[in-house]
């Protein structure tokens, strides 16, 4: 959704008494209705962060006004709200010590991946000597891995 257009209005307002006619004459050859419009449509969604569009105007370059991308990123760099937090609630010590026991037998068992490391990259290489068609950036990976790569 577009910014409101009095929102824009009184970014320009702001922008003019800052700039003066640095900002007005850039607008000079052009309907000033339809500057607004693509203001408000450059700056959409910025209506539910009015935060950012006071950033903006607190941080405008001192040495010439803004474009409306220019606007639009000083508006994104504003520093994100404090949002509420609600209270952890206390862990169960009996279920965290069910958990992790269920994970020490995934940790301690023998696979694939714990008695070959680098496992992964002969499949690949494999593959490909079978003669299956791979990504190369895949397969040139896979060869670094094993110390194959040219």
């Amino acid at each position: 959704m577009a910014l409101p257009l009095p929102w824009v209005d009184r970014i320009f307002e702001k922008l003019a008494l800052v700039y003066g006619q640095a900002f007005l004459a850039r607008w000079r050859d052009l309907d000033l209705d339809a500057v607004k419009a693509d203001w408000a449509h450059e700056l959409a969604g910025f209506e539910q962060h009015p935060q950012a569009i006071a950033h903006a105007l607190q941080s405008l370059p001192p040495e010439k006004p803004p474009t409306v991308l220019q606007f639009r990123e000083l508006a994104r760099r504003a520093p994100l709200p404090e949002l509420p937090r609600l209270a952890s609630p206390p862990a169960d010590a009996e279920r965290v010590a069910a958990e992790l026991a269920k994970l020490a037998t995934v940790r301690t068992s023998p696979g694939p991946a714990s008695s070959d490391p680098r496992g992964w990259a002969r499949r690949i290489c494999e593959r490909h000597q079978r003669g299956e068609r791979l990504n190369r950036t895949v397969l040139r990976m896979a060869q670094q891995a094993i110390g194959a790569a040219p």
